[in-house]
């Protein structure tokens, strides 16, 4: 196996490690890090990619995301709101140090920007408009 699919096949494993983490991490977001994955295994490795692809979820994001071209605006609304929602009750109710709160609310915000202005924002087409 040549270097360069060898480093891609790397990153893009350690890419989706940590879009996993985002599931459970506040502030961390899944979305941009399972795309980067798809690029990274596409380059690396047409198995691993197809795996991904077909699995149930982040599949769909990637498929969902190739089909749009972007995430549509509705799409970053949730994740910022879910975003947003674990963070609050996180920083709220189950983290004590302050440093530690301003590191998540920090985070949450990062991930925010990456989401609004670095994921492209897609359109949806006429049929997809009235189906939630």
């Amino acid at each position: 196996m040549p270097l360069f699919k060898s480093i891609f096949i790397l990153l893009g494993t350690l890419s989706l490690c940590i879009g996993m983490a985002g599931i459970v991490i506040p502030g961390l977001p899944t979305t941009p890090f399972v795309l980067l994955t798809a690029g990274l295994y596409l380059k690396g490795s047409d198995t691993l990619y197809q795996k991904l692809l077909n699995s149930h979820f982040p599949g769909g994001y990637i498929r969902e995301y190739q089909r749009n071209k972007g995430m549509t605006m509705r799409t970053k609304t949730k994740a910022i709101a879910t975003m947003a929602v674990m963070i609050t009750l996180s920083v709220l109710y189950w983290i004590a140090p302050w440093l530690l709160k301003l590191l998540v609310i920090s985070l949450g915000a990062l991930g925010a920007m990456v989401i609004l202005f670095f994921v492209p924002t897609a359109k949806l087409h006429p049929h997809e408009r009235n189906n939630p």
